[in-house]
């Protein structure tokens, strides 16, 4: 078999791992692996019957050269926010500008479909979000064989209870707020530190909830920014230190207002998030007089190589992805369940992007983690 990989949106630490653990799975059954770069990218843009551009855009891999990259974070093999079937006219690639009707979006999958056959890939496996993943769904209602691997430090795939990045992304975000203990103690004032997580807050929960910041603002729950100053003051007040300290997802909103975001919506319909931490910040300082420290820590958060934990289930995920494979499964998500290691139907993520459960590990009212029952919870809690 020809076994195509590639990985899409947001690097994470662990994609490396995966990759490398997916070829030395197969390779000492005969088995081929392509690497296909930058994600869906690599598909749309590439020529399959000019060779210059099949070699661009795609990259045999054996043991010998991805030996080393497990050590690395990110992936070496790039990647993108492409979705194919929503390719702007003025995006479309030079040499599929003739297939271009009008001037609106455009759906590519006809060429990634035969660019797929001509590179004779016989399945393919996506490694990525809610995103990608859902045009590796897209690929699998077209008859290609596809196993998905979830990836995201937001942890929001539905079908799994873990997806690749989230371990390290909250370790690093620990880290980062107890060294911002000492700025913030040093000069008595309020941390404000912003964290990744569109549509879901368990980065920041779960950050909060190991760290032991006093407050946590969530993406599933709007604030109220006079009430969450009276709750830093206090917590202000009561430290010796002199200081408090609070997370915040960057797709957090104030009660009756949008998430803070800019620039052109991608091609999964996302613009740029980031800048509500600042916000508030600066609406606290306002309102209670006190110097503030913002840090967002965004990419900071999924730099560097995987932790021990990122390692072990890409490596896990990568393996079992190409078993399934080999064994003419497809249509199928790797995943966590329940402490043990499975496949789902490819289909759960269509559900979209999965929430923190408010109602078990929220206060709603205090703005902190409150988990109500440990017993039963999968290990990161959800």
């Amino acid at each position: 078999m020809k076994i195509g990989i590639l990985t899409g949106g947001g690097d994470v630490p662990g994609l490396n791992a995966a990759i490398k653990a997916v070829v030395r799975r197969v390779s000492g059954g005969g088995h081929q692996v392509l690497g296909i770069r930058r994600g869906w990218a690599g598909l749309l843009e590439c020529q399959s019957d000019d060779p210059a551009s099949a070699g661009e855009h795609t990259l045999a891999l054996t043991p010998e050269n991805v030996r080393g990259v497990d050590r690395a974070g990110g992936t070496f093999l790039h990647t993108s926010r492409t979705n194919p079937a929503k390719v702007n006219a003025k995006d479309a690639p030079g040499f599929l500008k003739g297939s271009v009707k009008g001037e609106g979006v455009q759906d590519f999958t006809p060429h990634i479909l035969e660019v797929i056959q001509r590179l004779q890939v016989d399945a393919l496996i996506p490694i990525g979000g809610d995103d990608t993943l859902s045009y590796g769904l897209r690929l699998h209602d077209e008859g290609v064989p596809v196993v998905a691997i979830p990836k995201t430090m937001d942890n929001d795939v539905s079908g799994t209870d873990y997806c690749i990045g989230f371990s390290t992304a909250v370790s690093r975000s620990v880290e980062f707020i107890h060294s911002l203990r000492t700025s913030s103690g040093s000069h008595e004032r309020i941390a404000v530190i912003e964290l990744f997580g569109r549509n879901s807050g368990e980065t920041s929960l779960i950050s909060a909830y190991l760290a032991g910041t006093d407050r946590c603002v969530i993406s599933e729950v709007p604030f109220e920014p006079e009430k969450l100053a009276r709750f830093l003051m206090d917590d202000r007040d009561s430290n010796p230190s002199r200081y408090s300290m609070v997370t915040i997802s960057e797709g957090a909103r104030i009660i009756g207002g949008g998430i803070v975001e800019r620039g052109q919506a991608d091609a999964y319909g996302h613009k740029k998030l980031g800048g509500v931490g600042q916000d508030a910040g600066e609406m606290l300082k306002e309102l209670t007089g006190v110097g503030i420290i913002y840090q967002q820590v965004g990419y900071l958060m999924r730099s560097g190589p995987p932790d021990a934990l990122d390692l072990m289930v890409a490596m896990n995920y990568g393996t079992l992805a190409a078993d399934l494979v080999v064994r003419g499964v497809s249509g199928r998500l790797v995943a966590l369940r329940g402490g043990s290691y499975t496949d789902v139907p490819l289909t759960e993520v269509r559900a979209g992007a999965r929430k923190v459960d408010v109602e078990e590990l929220y206060d709603v009212e205090a703005y902190r983690p409150r988990i109500r029952e440990i017993e039963r919870k999968p290990m990161f809690l959800y």
